[in-house]
């Protein structure tokens, strides 16, 4: 089974938001080996908001308050994706997933699903396909596996999201069915 672990860095916690930078990672949770194939890309603003995606003005304060190289990487201009780009890369890392995890569904893959609908695409998973880490990590202490290397970086938070699932999957000895 293949599984990916998806992450997203937006401008609002709406369903309808404005998403800044996508990362994808697949990766075995009945193993320990390196998560591979990785995705990551700036999804063009400009189109977005045109298209009335939302934005939170507690958001941007948010962001404005991170790290100034946190915030180059999520609200600098350079290398932004447009949406049909977007939408492309996305499928295309999706063929072959069993499994699809987020932390939190209601966030990652209710944005995403917001945005192929408005887009009108149909979304390369199924619901019943989709995993919650938040909720695994909550049966083990919160000081439970790797260090995180790099936070609200979406490449770097499914990285560590992943081995997170792998470690857990381990402490409970969860093996493949």
């Amino acid at each position: 089974m293949i599984h990916a672990m998806i992450d997203l860095e937006t401008l609002s916690t709406n369903p309808n938001s404005v998403i800044l930078t996508i990362g994808a990672i697949k990766f075995n949770p009945y193993t320990q080996d390196e998560p591979s194939q990785p995705l990551y890309f700036k999804v063009d603003v400009d189109s977005q908001t045109s298209m009335g995606r939302h934005v939170m003005e507690d958001t941007l304060n948010w962001w404005t308050s991170q790290p100034k190289e946190i915030q180059e990487e999520a609200l600098g201009e350079d290398n932004r994706e447009t949406l049909d780009s977007t939408i492309k890369q996305l499928n295309k890392f999706a063929v072959g997933v069993d499994v699809f995890w987020c932390q939190g569904p209601l966030f990652d893959y209710a944005i995403l699903q917001n945005l192929y609908a408005q887009l009108g695409h149909p979304v390369p998973w199924q619901y019943w396909q989709i995993r919650d880490s938040r909720t695994l990590f909550g049966l083990v202490p919160r000081d439970f596996g790797d260090e995180r290397k790099q936070a609200h970086n979406a490449l770097a938070d499914c990285y560590y999201q992943a081995k997170k699932v792998q470690a857990v999957y381990k402490h409970f000895n969860i093996k493949e069915f």
